[in-house]
């Protein structure tokens, strides 16, 4: 008999603290919203502040599943979120992403300080090293990435990135349209929950 399909399981990365604008909000909450009507899963660094909570607590309230990953040393610092339908503390940050990486589908990373930037480098560069082809995308609301992107440009241009490289990687502003881009983006073989022991 066949199985059915596993629901859409995105990664979210983003910022422990809500951020000085607005829109930050709106497109966390957008995100989760989006995640739970399409009955998806979201996988995230499973704390309750800033944007992280704000993305859990709109996957859950759409109908979403919420999968929380948070190492001890953060489970008070982070507010380890009781209400994620899993739950997972674990003993170091590399288990954290390694968990998170096997759990998803695809990757996105929303505003957020220096722990979002070290995320969403890092699953990019495993991706540019073939240990994944899962989708990464780059939520860049209210301009928040545009000087990054620049930068990014600027490497290229500097002979230190290639092109191939900034094409791994999906810039939007809108967060349905993103979404919905990864989903369709998502490979076809069945994620693979070992990933982590090859990372």
């Amino acid at each position: 008999m066949q199985q059915p399909p596993q629901p859409f399981s995105v990664c979210v990365y983003c910022g422990s603290r809500p951020g000085a604008r607005p829109e930050f909000a709106d497109a966390a909450q957008a995100v989760g919203q989006w995640i739970g009507e399409n009955r998806g899963q979201l996988v995230y660094g499973g704390g309750r502040t800033g944007l992280m909570g704000m993305v859990a607590e709109a996957t859950r309230t759409a109908g979403g599943r919420v999968v929380g990953v948070i190492p001890k040393a953060l489970v008070d610092k982070e507010l380890a979120n009781p209400l994620c339908d899993e739950l997972h503390v674990v003993d170091t940050m590399h288990e954290r992403k390694a968990m998170m990486a096997a759990r998803s589908d695809a990757f996105l990373a929303l505003p957020g300080g220096i722990g979002t930037f070290e995320e969403l480098f890092e699953i990019w560069t495993w991706r540019q090293l073939g240990y994944h082809d899962k989708p990464v995308g780059l939520l860049n609301v209210a301009g928040y990435y545009d000087t990054l992107l620049q930068f990014l440009q600027h490497s290229v241009q500097e002979g230190l990135m290639g092109e191939w490289q900034m094409d791994l990687i999906r810039t939007a502003t809108v967060p349905q349209a993103l979404l919905k881009a990864l989903r369709d983006e998502v490979p076809l073989h069945r994620r693979d929950d070992r990933l982590s022991e090859n990372i």
